[in-house]
This record gives C-alpha cells, structure tokens and sequence, in this order.
C-alpha cells in the first residue's frame, strides 16, 4: 500500500507489520482532523477495544497545520502545530487500542477542492488492503468545509471499488453539526455507555486543542449525555451516552445516488414530521 504525501505518518500502536494490522481491521474510522476519530466515532473505537474479533483502525486525512491555536500554543508555527497534533493523535491510537493510525499529511485545501484525487488515491487503497467491514466518517449536514469534502472524498474512492470489495456499512457521525435533527426511523443510534473513564481520556490526549482555547472534550461528553436523555420523550433513560449517525450506506448501494440526494431524503423526511406534527396540532394548514 503507496500513500501519495511524502509526510504521512504510520502509526502501529502493537508493533507487528502493516499488513497484519489492515488485515485484523474490522473497523475502520476516516476523519478530516486530529481529535475528529475520538469526537465522532467512538462507538467503533469502543467495540475494537472490547469487543472479542473486532479491531479499529483510524485515518486522519489532513495535516492539521491550520489549528486554531492560545495559551502555550499562541505562537506556533503551522509546521509545529502540525506535529503536535500528529503525536497527540498516535497518543490516542496506543490508548484506545487501535490495530493502525494513518495519517495521510494531505493539506485541507486539497480535501475542498473536488477536483483534487490525492486523496481519493489514498483512501481507495487503504479500504482495498484492509476491506473493513465498516466504516464511520463525518455527516453530510456536517457545517466544516472540510469534514463534508473528507465524507466526498471516500465516497468517491468506495465508488472505485467492486461492489464486493465495499463495506457493509458507511456512516456518517456527529462533530460539527448535532444530528438530532434526524427522524428517529432516520438515525443510526449509536450506544456508547460504559468505558467513560476511556472515553474521557482519548479526548484529554488533544491538549494542544483544549488548552488552546476549544473544550471539545467536554462539549462531546454533553452532546452524548444530552443524545441520550433527549432521545425519548415519554420514558425514562435507558441508556447515559448515544452517539446518532447517518446511514450513507446507500450510496454504495446506488452509484447513481448523488450525496445531494440522499441528503436531501433526509431533510425532506424531517419537513415531513414537523409540519406533520404542526398540521395535526393546528387542525391543518398551508405547508
């Protein structure tokens, strides 16, 4: 396996070979930044810690150069950011456990720009060694350029594949846009109690980002607490922390589906029940 940037960095947190780590990888985590794996998709990362048979492995596409940056980090360079991050990050792949830890070093310009391949190339042949059986990546509805270019990014790259050779599951999960906006019929609903001492912990790896100003570690603990508590408005809580995706499967099911699309079935199907409900509460009324 050939990654394109000459600066991407791999990581086996157990030693062994590259390509017994891709091939003990059952799930796999793509991401636009250092932090966004821990954030969005820790239900994998939970189930390749403890979960007999199962083994996660993560993907960071860009280099994390571009990080807001206070406090201790105020005055360094991008080139220094971009190392810092990078360490945090392998910290996070020994702690959780991880089978690998790529980073692929690709800059957040190349990721935006649909015309760019790189990191399609790279993405395609890291899916091709390790055939994951799922994979969990940034929502479309995501408000970061960024993450959104990073989902378009692999959904291109699975699209190259043989429908054989593809997951079973494509998820998109929470970081810049909550998606508790989704129809509950809409959501894949994500358990993620127990482990919360870990949970905790891979978040607090990120200082540069915590220090520097952005308590992410503390706005991803209440977003699941608030997932879970909110979820159900008529029974008492039956789980302390949830995670909600969307199901991208679909795209790799239909390659004519566009990402527009799909999107677009899930804003259509929200508009529904809300003015669904609004109608039935109102005794009708122009939609």
């Amino acid at each position: 396996m050939k990654l394109s940037q000459a600066g991407a960095d791999v990581y086996l947190p157990a030693g062994g070979t590259l390509e017994a780590a891709l091939e003990r990888t059952t799930l796999l985590g793509v991401a636009a930044h250092q932090d966004d794996l821990e954030c969005m998709a820790l239900y994998p990362i939970l189930k390749g810690f403890s979960a007999p048979g199962e083994a996660f492995s993560g993907v960071v596409v860009t280099n994390g150069a571009g990080s807001s940056r206070t406090g201790p980090y105020k005055n360094h360079t991008d080139a220094e950011m971009a190392a810092v991050r990078r360490s945090e990050q392998r910290k996070a792949a020994l702690l959780g456990g991880y089978a690998l830890q790529l980073q692929l070093d690709h800059p957040s310009s190349a990721v935006k720009d649909p015309k760019a391949d790189t990191a399609i190339d790279d993405l395609e042949a890291i899916v091709r060694a390790a055939r994951p059986r799922e994979i969990y990546t940034h929502n479309l509805a995501d408000k970061h350029d960024t993450h959104v270019g990073v989902a378009l990014k692999l959904v291109a790259a699975l699209r190259r594949l043989p429908p054989a050779q593809r997951p079973r599951r494509l998820v998109g999960c929470e970081v810049w846009r909550g998606l508790d906006w989704l129809n509950d019929g809409d959501k894949v609903v994500m358990d993620v109690d127990g482990h919360e001492d870990l949970s905790d912990a891979l978040m607090a790896v990120f200082d540069s980002q915590i220090a520097g100003g952005k308590r992410y570690d503390l706005a991803a603990r209440g977003r699941r607490k608030a997932n879970a508590t909110f979820f159900e408005s008529h029974a008492a809580d039956t789980h302390e922390n949830l995670i909600f995706g969307m199901d991208l499967t679909p795209l790799l099911l239909d390659d004519g589906l566009s990402p527009q699309a799909l999107c677009g079935r899930y804003l259509a199907s929200f508009r529904a029940e809300v003015l669904g409900r609004l109608d039935q509460l109102t005794g009708g009324g122009p939609a």
